[in-house]
């Protein structure tokens, strides 16, 4: 009896604590945060030792990781002798220098190692007999056709690399030729082929590698880089490799010794296509149509060889896409969901073909979205590899990417893949974060989705996300005659319109929200992918709170660019707009400043945000800058400092590698008149803010580079990170001089690069909008839509350095800035053949002509204000204090009638702004009494503080402690009645 009311209790008890409310557990969970550490590694190749992941990039770029998620580089560069990868690079690759990548045509003065592929061969016999090697296969390219792959070979997956051989040749012509800026000569004969042909492993040479002119036929044949190998299910081995130009071709490969074999004779597969002697079999491609980086997989679990090709120009402004087929044979054919070779049937648009797997895509961060920046995209993802793990099936796609705003800065990026029910690697939308595979709810994916259909094209339009919804009843709201499915614990299968796309629901980490979403993925029966990733859950008041909260103009204290005024936020909410002066800023955010004779305009603009029934309003007040008097605002003539001559600015000064670091050194020497600034290509100089505030402007400098690196900047601007302009003496566009900017990504080079060690002069007009960019004189070039800037008063300038790139080495002389006015072409001419240029400082005589009485008598009047009874408010009187300020100092630099207005103007418009302070209605002595009585009730109790309930009711609100404090209450009177129970229960035994 006794056992059976100690069991009861027992049972009471857990009863109780598996009741707990689940939101006290909710909000003690602790959600583990994954941990990314970035590198950049260009065409990645993968391959794993042991439990170390390793990627071999372009430009001899490789790290390493245990996690795929946090990488380190270990490699440097081009560095020699002493390269971490092939040691003394010139000498041990000289055989494939010989034809290109070495101080030649497009790598003059440098070197072109790109793309190489990394791999174990057990088979491969070394020098000294032992078996087994590390082999890396790289390209070595001078043009976009003169290209060599060879092979190296090490016992160490980290090198040093040696050098074997050179098995492919491209780019080669009939007869002897050469290319610009290359003592090469092109002839067939001065590649492999002739010993092959001599040794009868070809069968002579074919005349269909060159056209009618004897030029290289590169519409059917291939650029010869971006190897990749892998092995069939015979266990033979085989290289694929091409880019653009005829196509991606495939070749067996010896095990034993890394050579080619090639097909000797020429020939057509089964299905038509082109078997080369000494390129090998077509597989892709074709007709001088975008195609390169291909990497193929076997997979035994579906027994296909699945092809991935990159299509599309690999900048930011590009149209760099994966593409995919797959086959039941190494050789092909290769095929895509719609059955579509992957070798062109002509001449034709390619962009239909192939399974595209990630495109340009945005998923924008909207007002009242969690996180900062733009929101989570990729530009320009390419050039992938696959790691397959052999014993989990675990398949991973690693890739190199560019990002929205970001410019040509790129990242490595794994993405996890699942192959869906019709046997297709389905992409995970975000990037690989340890997650799996796990079974969901259908009630957990019901809700609201921001929607990316990458669709098929080739295009460097960004797509951005809409919203659509997975209701209950398994239709789509937001896309046309939809519905979705789950299938199984997690396959997707999402119907739109008459496509069927099939993928997986997948829990994944989202690095905006720091947070674990929902998401899917899915692949069409087209060939055209979509991902989704499931939004927040909030209520109509909560989104308009939350959007309240968050939307800012940023700093409109100094506006002098039009407004960008958001109409849309998360959950579809819609914010208005009401000016209250239009006519200076209109309710789009368009912006008409003042002119250089009026004051500054005080605007409040107000933003009305509505969700369903719901809304609310904020204004924002808004200070709309006067336009100012064109005019020189910036000389540094560098004769043995950094003074400005103007006297309008503060002087330079110096900073270490980047703009925002301390340190660095600047000496001077000759320049192109008097001294010069000599940069050591370790530092640089920061010039004073705000130099240029308007769209309207002229740079002019001299420049003597002793070294040209690309990216490096002389004279840089900027209001941001992503929104900025630089001139480079040697810019991304074939290595050209150009002004450049950022952000919308704008080029204007001027086909040709300045000389090292050589004066040249640099100048450029910005005037709303028209670029023109001058060499020595000469306009060179001259362009539209240029990106408007400087659109705050807080743009920061430097020299020779910028926030990313290496630092300028050499020489600058005479920098001239011109704001709110532009050089004409001829006063441009006339400074670099005579030195004459307009604004520099006006006679003393000149100065003296201007009557500033005016202006004195009206400091003298401002002075005269005082606020020792606080009769002003605070901030009406300190803006005038510093108004006044800034008039005296003006005093002695005003130099025209339109600068001694516009002093009077903003002296006139602080004193004018003077606010008095409200005076507040006394209260009767009864009302004081009664306070004071209230005052010493609430403090008697000897100084303790009372708190005040923190809810009407006088409760303490449902938080995980109060719930805890009331249950473990409830557990303890339970048991306390329980025992209770227990001892009269006993007591009446014992009387009885």
């Amino acid at each position: 009896m006794k056992k059976n009311h100690f069991y009861r209790m027992i049972i009471c008890f857990m009863a109780m604590v598996f009741i707990i409310p689940s939101s006290v557990f909710a909000n003690t969970k602790e959600v583990s945060k994954p941990v990314f550490k970035e590198v950049s590694v260009h065409d990645p190749s993968i391959i794993k030792k042991d439990d170390m992941y390793y990627v071999f990039g372009s430009h001899i770029d490789a790290a390493k990781s245990t996690d795929l998620m946090n990488w380190t580089t270990f490699t440097n560069g081009y560095t020699t002798p002493n390269n971490v990868i092939y040691g003394d690079l010139s000498k041990n690759l000289a055989g494939s220098f010989a034809w290109a990548g070495e101080n030649d045509s497009d790598s003059k003065g440098g070197y072109s190692v790109w793309a190489p592929e990394a791999f174990w061969n057990e088979n491969y016999l070394n020098e000294d007999g032992t078996k087994g090697a590390y082999m890396m296969y790289y390209s070595a390219s001078s043009t976009y056709i003169r290209s060599a792959i060879g092979y190296a070979v090490s016992k160490n997956i980290e090198g040093p690399y040696t050098y074997v051989d050179t098995i492919i040749y491209s780019g080669f012509t009939k007869d002897e030729a050469y290319d610009k800026d290359s003592k090469v000569n092109k002839k067939w004969t001065n590649t492999n082929i002739k010993d092959l042909v001599d040794n009868d492993i070809l069968g002579g040479e074919s005349s269909s590698w060159f056209n009618k002119d004897g030029s290289y036929a590169n519409g059917n044949f291939p650029n010869a880089i971006d190897a990749n190998l892998f092995y069939d299910e015979n266990g033979k081995l085989w290289m694929t490799y091409g880019s653009w130009s005829g196509g991606i071709f495939i070749l067996e490969i010896d095990k034993v010794t890394g050579k080619a074999i090639y097909p000797r004779e020429d020939g057509t597969t089964t299905d038509g296509r082109l078997i080369d002697r000494y390129f090998g079999t077509k597989i892709s491609g074709g007709f001088g149509k975008s195609g390169e980086g291909p990497y193929v997989v076997y997979d035994k679990n579906t027994g296909y060889y699945y092809l991935y090709v990159t299509y599309g120009w690999l900048a930011s402004d590009g149209e760099y896409n994966m593409r995919l087929f797959r086959s039941k044979n190494p050789t092909g054919p290769y095929v895509d969901a719609m059955d579509q070779n992957a070798v062109l049937p002509g001449n034709v648009d390619h962009a239909p073909y192939g399974n595209k797997l990630i495109g340009h895509f945005l998923f924008e961060r909207k007002v009242g979205d969690p996180g900062t920046g733009v929101g989570y995209g990729y530009v320009s993802a390419g050039h992938n590899s696959v790691y397959l793990d052999p014993q989990t099936g675990q398949q991973l796609l690693v890739f190199h990417t560019r990002f929205p705003q970001r410019g040509e800065a790129h990242e490595l990026r794994i993405h996890q893949m699942f192959m869906n029910e019709d046997g297709w690697p389905v992409v995970a939308p975000y990037r690989y974060s340890g997650e799996t595979l796990d079974k969901v709810n259908k009630a957990d994916l019901v809700g609201a989705y921001q929607f990316v259909n990458h669709g098929k094209d080739n295009s460097n339009v960004i797509k951005k996300a809409n919203t659509i919804l997975l209701n209950e009843e398994g239709t789509v709201s937001g896309l046309d005659n939809a519905k979705w499915e789950l299938k199984g614990d997690y396959h997707a299968t999402l119907t739109i319109g008459d496509d069927i796309y099939k993928g997986m629901f997948l829990r994944q980490w989202n690095s905006i929200t720091e947070s674990y979403s929902m998401t899917f993925t899915a692949l069409s029966n087209k060939g055209e992918s979509i991902w989704g990733i499931k939004t927040l859950d909030r209520t109509d008041e909560e989104l308009v709170e939350i959007i309240k909260d968050e939307l800012s103009l940023g700093d409109t204290t100094g506006v002098m660019a039009n407004l960008s005024l958001p109409t849309t936020s998360i959950g579809d909410a819609k914010i208005s707009w009401k000016s209250s002066h239009p006519d200076i800023v209109s309710e789009q955010g368009v912006v008409n400043r003042p002119g250089s004779d009026k004051r500054d305009a005080h605007i409040t603009l107000t933003a009305t945000i509505s969700k369903g029934a719901i809304s609310t309003t904020k204004a924002f007040d808004v200070v709309v800058l006067a336009m100012k008097e064109g005019k020189l605002v910036a000389y540094y003539p560098f004769d043995d400092n950094l003074e400005d001559r103007t006297k309008s600015g503060a002087s330079g000064t110096i900073t270490g590698d980047k703009v925002d670091n301390m340190g660095g050194t600047i000496t001077y020497s000759d320049g192109k008149k008097g001294k010069a600034a000599l940069f050591d290509g370790q530092s640089g100089v920061l010039l004073p803010k705000s130099l240029i505030s308007s769209d309207k402007y002229t740079v002019s400098l001299w420049l003597n580079p002793e070294e040209l690196t690309e990216f490096t900047t002389t004279f840089f601007g900027a209001t941001a990170t992503n929104h900025w302009i630089s001139f480079l003496p040697t810019g991304p566009v074939d290595g050209e001089t150009m002004l450049w900017s950022g952000e919308n990504w704008y080029d204007a080079p001027v086909s040709m690069t300045m000389n090292k060690n050589e004066w040249t002069h640099m100048a450029f007009n910005v005037d709303k909008g028209k670029v023109d960019v001058y060499i020595n004189g000469v306009e060179k070039f001259s362009g539209t839509d240029f990106p408007n800037v400087f659109t705050s008063n807080d743009a920061i300038f430097a020299l020779g350095v910028n926030y990313w790139d290496t630092p300028y080495k050499g020489l600058m002389d005479e920098l001239l800035i011109y704001d709110n006015m532009t050089l004409s072409e001829k006063e441009i001419k006339n400074y670099y053949e005579a030195g004459e240029f307009p604004g520099l400082e006006k006679t003393e005589d000149e100065k003296k002509e201007i009557d500033k009485k005016k202006l004195e008598a009206l400091i003298n009047e401002a002075k005269k204000i005082k606020n020792d009874n606080n009769k002003y408010t605070v901030e009406s009187y300190q803006t005038l204090e510093a108004a006044i300020v800034t008039a005296e100092s003006e005093l002695d630099v005003i130099d025209s009638e339109e600068s001694l207005a516009r002093a009077i103007a903003s002296l006139q418009a602080a004193m004018d702004g003077l606010k008095e302070v409200e005076s507040k209605p006394k209260e009767d002595n009864k009302d004081q009494e009664k306070k004071k009585d209230e005052l010493q009730e609430t403090t008697k109790d000897k100084g303790k503080e009372v708190s005040k309930p923190h809810n009407k009711e006088g409760k303490l609100p449902n938080t995980a402690t109060s719930l805890y404090n009331m249950l473990f209450i409830g557990i303890a009177l339970i048991m306390l009645g329980g025992v209770s129970f227990f001892v009269v229960k006993i007591r009446s035994q014992k009387k009885q």
